[in-house]
C-alpha cells in the first residue's frame, strides 16, 4: 500500500511538471492572423502612428472588440522578454527568438528587428 502511495504521487508530480511544459510552450504556438477576445494586461505601443498590443511576447491590433495576432513591429524596443525565449546566433550576432520574432539587447530593452 506504501509503494501504491509513492507510485501515484510521484505520477502527479511528473503530471503536473509535463502540464506546466506544455502551457509555457503554448504561445509560441500561436499564429499570425488568429483572432482573440481578451489579452491578459497588454502594453500599448504606438509604431508609425499604428497602436500595437504587447501580451507575453505576443502581437496584436484590434479589430472591433477583438484582437488579431499581427506581426511584430521592426523597430519596436519592449522591456522584457517573455520566458521561453531562445537565445541564438546569426552570422556571430547574439539575438533572442519567441515565437518566431528576433530580438536585439539594447539599452533599455529589447529591440524588434528583421532578419
Amino acid at each position: 500500500m506504501k509503494s501504491l502511495k509513492s507510485l501515484l504521487i510521484v505520477t502527479a508530480l511528473l503530471g503536473g511538471f509535463a502540464i506546466g511544459q506544455a502551457n509555457t510552450n503554448l504561445s509560441t504556438q500561436i499564429k499570425i492572423g488568429v483572432v482573440v477576445t481578451t489579452v491578459h494586461n497588454p502594453k500599448v505601443y504606438v509604431h508609425k502612428g499604428v497602436r500595437f498590443h504587447y501580451s507575453n511576447g505576443i502581437w496584436y491590433r484590434t479589430s472591433g472588440r477583438r484582437y488579431v495576432v499581427t506581426a511584430a513591429p521592426v523597430g519596436v524596443v519592449v522591456r522584457t522578454l517573455p520566458r521561453g525565449r531562445k537565445v541564438v546566433r546569426v552570422n556571430g550576432r547574439k539575438y533572442c527568438r519567441f515565437n518566431g520574432v528576433y530580438y536585439q539587447k539594447r539599452k533599455g530593452g529589447f529591440i524588434v528587428v528583421r532578419l
